[in-house]
C-alpha cells in the first residue's frame, strides 16, 4: 500500500477511534433525587441544583438589558435594512406579487438603543398608560417590537405578546382577557384592531409603527374609533422632552403574558415571570459555545414566540448584534425578493440563527430542488459529495474526512452556504423535533452544529438542548441547567419508567423556568402544573419521552395525538406525520384516524414542483395544479411514496393512510390551519375538510 495513502488512514482511524469513545464515554445526565410523583429524574451533569442566574447581581431582564447597555456602548445592537422599493410583479397565470428591493442594514449601537427604550418607556406613561394596566405587541418581528418590549420592562409593564397572524376571534379573546389598554401595532395589525374594534372591551391607546402606506388605517381609526392613535417615534419623542424616573420590576413579577399559537381552541396566556425567563437565558449561556460580541444574529421568527424572545435577549446580553429580517426575505430566492436583490442572509451575514423545524424542512427542500433541477454532473458532484460526507458524519473511516472534506467543502457545498450568507456557526433549532434526515443534511451542507433544543412556552422554551459537541440525531439533548427533567408512568398509552433498554413515560420539566400558569384559567393551570413538597414547580407537558444511557432525552410520542382504532390498535398521530414527511411529494400532512374505522386516512397538501415533474416525466395531462391533485393516477403516486416512507419507518400496517386526498393550497398561518410556528392546528383542519374527511371514510 502507498506510504502516503497509509499515512492519512491512520490520523483518521485514530480520531475515529478516539471520537466514539468519548462519545460512547460521556454522560451528559445524571439521576437525581426529587420530589413530588414518583417517576425517572435527571439534571445535567455540570451542575447539581437548577441555574437561576449566570450574572452577578442581575435578576431581572430589564437589570440584564440595562448592564448591557452600559457594557457595550458603542456596539451594534438592532439592525434594520433600508425598504428602497416596492414593485408588483405578475405571474404567467395572471396572479400578482408584491416584491421588495432592499438595501443595506442600518444600525443602531447599544448607548442608542438605551436611550430608545427610556424615552419610549416614559413616552407610555406620560401617553396616559397606568403603571397597573398591560401593553399588547402585536406586529412583526423587528427592531421597534424590541424596544417596546424592552420599555415595558423598565416600567414594570407586563407585556401581552400576540402573534401577527392571530384570527379575529383569539385575538379578540386575547385583548379581553388581559384586560389590554394600549397596543403597539404595525399596518396589517392595525387593519385587522379596526375591524374588531367594536369588540374591544378596553383599548383606549395604539401606537403604530410608521410604514409606507399606514396613514388610511391611521385616518380610518381616527374616524371610526374613540382610541388616542400615536405613531411609534412620537411617542419616543414626548418621553425624550419629559423622561420619568424607572420602575425597575422584581424576579416574581410578570414580565410577559405569552399568548400560545392556540393549535386546539382559543390561545391561553402562559405567564412567564423575569425570573423564569432569566433561567433559561443563563441556562443556555452554558452551552452554546463562546457566543459574545463578535456574533451577528438573524431574527425572523415571531418575537411572539418564546424561542425568538428569549435567543433575542440572550444575544443583547452578549454584546452581539441582532438584523432583523423576514421568512419571505430571507433568501436571494425568497417569494418577497425581487430578482437582483440580496435575501436578508446574504446582506448580513449571519453566525447564529433560529429555526423551527419546518423552516429547516424548507432549506433543505430548497437546496435539494435547486440540485435536481439543474442535473448532469452537478447533480451527479453533489449525490457523490454529499454520500461521502454523510458516511463520515455516520462514523464510517471510509467517509470523507481531512482533506477530502476540505475538498468537498470548496466543490460543493460552498456555493450552499452562500444561501445563509456564509459564516453561520451555529443553528439552534426547537419548537418541535428535528427529523434527522433534515439534521443530517444541514449539518453537511452548512457545515454547521445544529442544537436540538426541547422545551415549551409553559417552560419558558427550558428543558433540554443538544450539546455542541453531539452529533447525534433524532435526539433532543440532555436537561438544561435550569431544568430537572422526569418521566413518569403512562400506564394506559404503554409507557413505563421501567421498561428495557430506556425508560419511558410521559415528559414533566422541574425548575425555576417553569411558569406561573394559566392567566385567568385556574382549572387548566392546576390540571397541568404541581409545586412538590421541596418547593419545585412542575409542568406535565403530555410529550412522551425516553432516556438514552447517556441521559439525553428522545421525543417518541404525544398523549393527545394517541387514537384508539376500532379493533384496538393505537395510531399516534404525530409520529406518523413526522414519518411521511420525507416523501418529496409532501409539503406537509395530517394524518386523520377515526375510532369507528379499522384504518386511517390523510390530508396531504403536495409539494407543486415534484408533483409537476411527475406529470410531465409521465405525460399526464391537466389544465392547473388543483385539477392534478384530483387526477387517480396523483393520488395513487403519492400514496405510493408514503407507503414507501412508511416501510423505511417500519410503520405498521394500521398506521399506514389507506386513503388520502391531495390539497394544492399550502397550509399558512394567515390561513389559520397552522400555527405561527406552523404546527398543525388538528381542530381547525379536521372542520375546514369535514366533507373531504367524510368521503374518505365512505
Amino acid at each position: 500500500m502507498n506510504p502516503y495513502f497509509v499515512g492519512l488512514l491512520v490520523p483518521i482511524a485514530v480520531s475515529l477511534l478516539l471520537r466514539k469513545r468519548r462519545m460512547v464515554g460521556k454522560m451528559r445526565a445524571l439521576p437525581v433525587d426529587v420530589g413530588g410523583e414518583p417517576g425517572y429524574a435527571i439534571r445535567n451533569y455540570r451542575f447539581k441544583q437548577p441555574v437561576e442566574t449566570h450574572w452577578e447581581g442581575v435578576t431581572t431582564l430589564a437589570e440584564l438589558f440595562e448592564q448591557s447597555c452600559k457594557d457595550y456602548v458603542n456596539m451594534p445592537l438592532l439592525g434594520t435594512r433600508k425598504l428602497i422599493s416596492r414593485e408588483q410583479e405578475s405571474s404567467l397565470d395572471g396572479r400578482s406579487f408584491e416584491k421588495l428591493h432592499l438595501g443595506e442594514y442600518d444600525w443602531k449601537c447599544y448607548a442608542e438603543v438605551f436611550k430608545s427604550v427610556c424615552n419610549f418607556a416614559s413616552g407610555l406613561i406620560r401617553l396616559g398608560h397606568q403603571k397597573t394596566e398591560r401593553v399588547a405587541i402585536f406586529a412583526e418581528t423587528r427592531a421597534e417590537w424590541q424596544i417596546a418590549l424592552q420599555a415595558c420592562f423598565r416600567q414594570n409593564i407586563t407585556v401581552v405578546t400576540i402573534y401577527a397572524s392571530l384570527g379575529e376571534e383569539a385575538l379578540c379573546h386575547s385583548l379581553n382577557e388581559t384586560e389590554v389598554t394600549t397596543v403597539v401595532c404595525g399596518q396589517k395589525e392595525l387593519k385587522k384592531m379596526i375591524d374588531i374594534s367594536g369588540q374591544l372591551d378596553t383599548v383606549k391607546r395604539v401606537i403604530y409603527i410608521n410604514e409606507e402606506g399606514i396613514s388610511a388605517e391611521v385616518s380610518l381609526a381616527q374616524k371610526s374609533t374613540s382610541w388616542i392613535i400615536e405613531p411609534f417615534e412620537d411617542v419616543g419623542r414626548l418621553g425624550d422632552t419629559a423622561p420619568v424616573d424607572a420602575n425597575m420590576p422584581l424576579p416574581s413579577d410578570v414580565a410577559v403574558i405569552m399568548y400560545t399559537s392556540g393549535s386546539t381552541g382559543l390561545p391561553k396566556g402562559v405567564m412567564m415571570t423575569h425570573r423564569n425567563v432569566l433561567a433559561t437565558l443563563s441556562a443556555v449561556m452554558t452551552i452554546v459555545p463562546e457566543i459574545g460580541k463578535k456574533d451577528v444574529y438573524l431574527a425572523y421568527l415571531p418575537l411572539a414566540h418564546i424561542l425568538e424572545l428569549a435567543a433575542e435577549a440572550l444575544i443583547a446580553a452578549v454584546g452581539a448584534s441582532i438584523g432583523y429580517g423576514s421568512p419571505l426575505t430571507l433568501t436571494d430566492t425568497s417569494n418577497k425578493i425581487k430578482k437582483g436583490t440580496l435575501g436578508d442572509a446574504s446582506a448580513l451575514k449571519p453566525t447564529l440563527m433560529t429555526a423551527v423545524p419546518a423552516i429547516l424542512d424548507r432549506v433543505r427542500d430548497g437546496v435539494r430542488k435547486k440540485v435536481d433541477t439543474k442535473g448532469g454532473v452537478a447533480k451527479q458532484l453533489f449525490d457523490v459529495a454529499y454520500n461521502r460526507r454523510l458516511a463520515a458524519v455516520n462514523g464510517s473511516w471510509l467517509g470523507a474526512w481531512g482533506l477530502e472534506k476540505l475538498l468537498w467543502d470548496m466543490l460543493v457545498f460552498k456555493k450552499v452556504r452562500a444561501v445563509l450568507g456564509g459564516k453561520i456557526r451555529f443553528v439552534l433549532s426547537g419548537g418541535a423535533p428535528l427529523s434527522g434526515d433534515t439534521q443530517r443534511f444541514i449539518n453537511i451542507c452548512l457545515g454547521v452544529p445544529i442544537g436540538q433544543g426541547y422545551g415549551l412556552t409553559e417552560t419558558c422554551a427550558g428543558g433540554t438542548f443538544s450539546e455542541y459537541d453531539d452529533p447525534s440525531v433524532g435526539r433532543v439533548g440532555a436537561p438544561l441547567p435550569c431544568s430537572y427533567i422526569k418521566l413518569i408512568d403512562w400506564s394506559e398509552g404503554g409507557y413505563l419508567t421501567s421498561d428495557s433498554p430506556m425508560p419511558r413515560g410521559e415528559i414533566v420539566i422541574g425548575g425555576p423556568n417553569v411558569t406561573k400558569g394559566y392567566f385567568k384559567n385556574e382549572a387548566k393551570t392546576n390540571e397541568v402544573y404541581k409545586d412538590d413538597e421541596k418547593g419545585m414547580r412542575w409542568f406535565y407537558s403530555g410529550d412522551i419521552g425516553r432516556f438514552h444511557p447517556d441521559g439525553c432525552l428522545e421525543i417518541i410520542d404525544r398523549k393527545k395525538d394517541i387514537v384508539k382504532l376500532q379493533h384496538g390498535e393505537y395510531v399516534s398521530l404525530g409520529k406518523v406525520e413526522a414519518a411521511l414527511i420525507v416523501s418529496p411529494y409532501v409539503e406537509n400532512i395530517m394524518i386523520h384516524a377515526d375510532p369507528f374505522h379499522s384504518y386511517c386516512v390523510a390530508l396531504v397538501v403536495a409539494a407543486h414542483n415534484e408533483l409537476e415533474n411527475w406529470a410531465s416525466q409521465q405525460g399526464v395531462t391537466y389544465t392547473d395544479f388543483v385539477d392534478l391533485c384530483q387526477k387517480p393516477e396523483a393520488v395513487k403516486e403519492v400514496l405510493g411514496s408514503l407507503s414507501k416512507a412508511a416501510k423505511q419507518a417500519r410503520l405498521e400496517k394500521f398506521e399506514i393512510p389507506a386513503k388520502i386526498k391531495l390539497i394544492s393550497e399550502p397550509w399558512t398561518p394567515e390561513s389559520g390551519l397552522v400555527t405561527a410556528a406552523l404546527k398543525l392546528k388538528r381542530e381547525v383542519l379536521r372542520k375546514t375538510y369535514e366533507d373531504d374527511l367524510a368521503k374518505l371514510y365512505a
